[in-house]
């Protein structure tokens, strides 16, 4: 199997897809940063913003207006893990520390992009909107093409800036049309909506430095995640429950995305929840159908949003 995959409920959508031995593919960004050393200015976020010119700074650094948004200035764990907004000098004093970063507080869509790249030139490339819902928490995903147009054109202007001999799959977070994060990956909680051709010109992007797939039409899909309160870690469903839920109409995938033999405190997640699972599919309606169904499956522990 040539991606490399660290979390089990990930395997599901690369076992069965063909490669040479020799190919390795990247999906976690720990994996990225030792494998690709050249480009660990990708993942330092006070670069990114600063290539774009947007205000920032360092702990030492007092912005000159508030609100600002602080995060670790690199965090290979995902899921939101350090960030808050700040608003005033006081609570900046307090909760900005060596190794964080802040920058100009963005408004508008949240978009996470994946772009296939050939030496810096963006060839194919998909956007997931999310609708948020508390404290980095997302109520759910919507997966589609190039509906966005200057927004892809913005992120292909600054891949070829910043990473003109890069080839390779890469991932970009926006809000409202900035970027506030990279990593040298594609986001692997919603590929399967891709279609396995997709998984195929991966394999050829990285064996071979090309891009060979072609679209006629994009299908549209959608992610949405199932979170409950922090404190609890309970077990897995059943699998004859988790095979249910699969067998749901308009049902892609399900992700169960916590291992219950570490406690709460291991799993990197955002500040708003814990997140038990995913189903990516179809149809919203259906998704949300399958969410409750999953949720129904751990009886003892208070949900967030349904």
């Amino acid at each position: 199997m040539p991606f490399h995959v660290r979390d089990p409920w990930r395997k599901q959508y690369f076992d069965a897809v063909p490669c040479p031995p020799d190919i390795h593919i990247p999906i976690d960004d720990i994996d990225c940063w030792e494998w690709y050393p050249e480009y660990h200015y990708i993942y330092d976020k006070l670069h990114v913003a600063r290539s774009q010119g947007v205000p920032s700074g360092l702990a030492e650094d007092m912005p000159g207006a508030f609100p600002v948004f602080a995060k670790p200035r690199i965090n290979l764990k995902g899921m939101g893990v350090g960030s808050r907004v700040i608003c005033d000098a006081e609570t900046f004093r307090t909760h900005m520390t060596p190794g964080m970063i802040w920058m100009e507080r963005f408004t508008g869509p949240h978009v996470s992009t994946d772009c296939a790249v050939v030496k810096g030139e963006v060839r194919w490339i998909r956007h997931a909107e999310g609708i948020p819902s508390s404290e980095g928490t997302f109520r759910y995903w919507t997966i589609h093409g190039m509906e966005d147009l200057a927004l892809g054109q913005y992120l292909a202007d600054w891949i070829a800036s910043e990473l003109p001999r890069y080839t390779g799959m890469i991932n970009i977070e926006t809000i409202g049309g900035r970027i506030i994060e990279a990593q040298i990956r594609f986001a692997d909680q919603w590929c399967d909506l891709y279609g396995r051709d997709w998984f195929k010109a991966v394999v050829a992007l990285y064996g071979e430095g090309r891009w060979p797939l072609v679209e006629d039409t994009v299908r549209r899909g959608y992610s949405v995640p199932l979170f409950a309160r922090h404190g609890c870690v309970p077990p897995h469903p059943p699998e004859e429950v988790q095979e249910a839920i699969r067998a749901m109409p308009n049902v892609s995938s399900l992700q169960i995305t916590y291992h219950p033999q570490q406690p709460g405190e291991a799993h990197p997640m955002p500040p708003g929840g814990f997140r038990l699972g995913i189903v990516n599919g179809w149809d919203l309606p259906d998704l949300f159908s399958a969410r409750r169904a999953l949720a129904a499956a751990f009886p003892c522990v208070e949900m967030l949003e349904l």
